[in-house]
């Protein structure tokens, strides 16, 4: 953390003592996180310019998700994941409701499918109960009750889970920011940053060409970005993004009728992807997925997306040969199952008995923003750095989209506090 100067610091904490909140804030990408950012400084009066690379909002980790409103139940208790998760399911809820985009709070199952898991179970409901929330137990006549075509020998049942439309929520908050007086520079990229008593100087290039954009402070909620970002502003992170496709299919009509809601299998504790379930979407229509293998490029959708650059990134961090050493095997079985309709399909039989390869159609896959650290462990909480007047989200995959609202709260009290600070 750098230090500013006792000017800046005096010119921050008399501008607050005279009930002068308003600063002229860049913040940097307009996923869903950026967005409730943004939407929240405007919101108090700041001046505010969103700078997105993309032609439009939500492009990618945002709008290439399943849309499920996570409940908080899979996190380390005292994590900001599971206290951020878990406030987001109410607030995210609300917010959509209040604002008319769709949302539905359905519920879901995880599963136990044989006597194996049936222990992973018991620590999952111990852990539903640390983070305080809603989720009981079930039997399987009882889990046939909600899905009857479901397979277990065990169940939890987690009432607040629900589904929503974030594509919708992105317009929402879009609409706060320019209604609030922000702007939202979409076709445009940050280059750099330099500071100094006076503030930040944020080197911009877009469609009118580069310009240099002087502010008070920064947020960058860059996604599969954020680390290469902080590294270009100075900031240091001991943590590579490391992006995993997550493929997706849908269900066939005739398919999708045997789903009623979400169907989730017991996640491996070994990894912070919950494993391939069933989705019922709040448009209609069945999501089945997503797997996780490693992608060639940071917007690697496909096998066919390579980037050169972004491979001698992940093969360049000791963390990715460690990571790999450790998981050759699941490794090798996600890449098949990415490979093979067959074993995909096979992976959602496990769950609903009968889906078969000709049940599934392919739907747009996403690419996760994985942080991993330098000894191959996968950063398992949101990662937040910080630098002069800046704040980088490094780390903030699922359920970020469910806690955006709360991270946005989060990261505009840590803006505050570096401010007076001075750091």
């Amino acid at each position: 953390m750098v230090t500013a100067s006792a000017g800046a610091l005096a010119s921050d904490e008399d501008r607050a003592a005279r009930g002068e909140r308003r600063m002229k804030v860049v913040v940097v990408g307009a996923g869903i996180v950026g967005l409730a950012t943004a939407a929240r400084l405007a919101a108090r009066g700041d001046e505010v310019v969103v700078v997105e690379k993309e032609d439009d909002v939500a492009r990618h980790q945002t709008g290439r998700n399943s849309g499920v409103i996570h409940s908080g139940l899979y996190y380390r208790p005292g994590s900001l994941k599971a206290r951020l998760g878990r406030a987001g399911a109410e607030s995210m809820s609300l917010f959509a409701r209040e604002h008319g985009v769709a949302v539905e709070t359905c519920g879901k199952l995880v599963v136990a499918v044989d006597e194996g898991e049936r222990a992973r179970l018991d620590v999952l409901a111990e852990r539903a109960v640390a983070n305080g929330v809603p989720a009981r137990r079930v039997s399987t006549a009882e889990a046939r009750e909600h899905e009857p075509e479901v397979s277990c020998v065990a169940a939890l049942r987690v009432e607040s889970t629900g589904i929503v439309d974030y594509r919708g929520v992105c317009g929402v908050l879009a609409d706060q920011v320019r209604a609030a007086g922000g702007r939202l520079r979409t076709g445009t990229r940050v280059m750099g940053v330099t500071h100094d008593t006076t503030g930040l100087r944020v080197q911009v290039t877009g469609r009118d060409g580069d310009e240099m954009v002087r502010a008070d402070a920064m947020v960058a909620c860059a996604g599969l970005y954020a680390d290469r970002l902080a590294r270009t502003c100075g900031v240091r992170v001991d943590a590579r993004i490391v992006p995993f496709r997550g493929e997706y299919f849908e269900l066939t009509p005739d398919a999708a009728e045997r789903v009623h809601g979400l169907i989730y299998p017991v996640p491996d504790p070994r990894f912070p992807f919950l494993g391939v379930h069933l989705t019922r979407m709040v448009h209609g229509g069945v999501h089945a997925g997503p797997n996780a293998v490693l992608a060639l490029a940071r917007e690697g959708y496909t096998w066919r997306d390579v980037s050169l650059r972004d491979l001698r990134d992940e093969l360049s961090w000791p963390g990715l040969w460690r990571l790999g050493a450790r998981n050759l095997v699941p490794g090798a079985r996600e890449v098949a199952r990415s490979a093979s309709r067959r074993l995909f399909a096979a992976s959602l039989a496990r769950l609903v008995p009968g889906i078969g390869p000709e049940d599934l159609v392919p739907a747009p896959a996403g690419v996760r923003a994985q942080a991993l650290a330098r000894d191959g462990s996968l950063v398992d909480d949101f990662l937040i750095a910080r630098g002069p007047r800046q704040v980088h989200v490094i780390n903030a995959p699922s359920p970020a989209a469910t806690a955006s609202l709360e991270i946005a709260r989060h990261l505009v009290d840590e803006l505050d506090r570096g401010l007076v600070r001075g750091a």
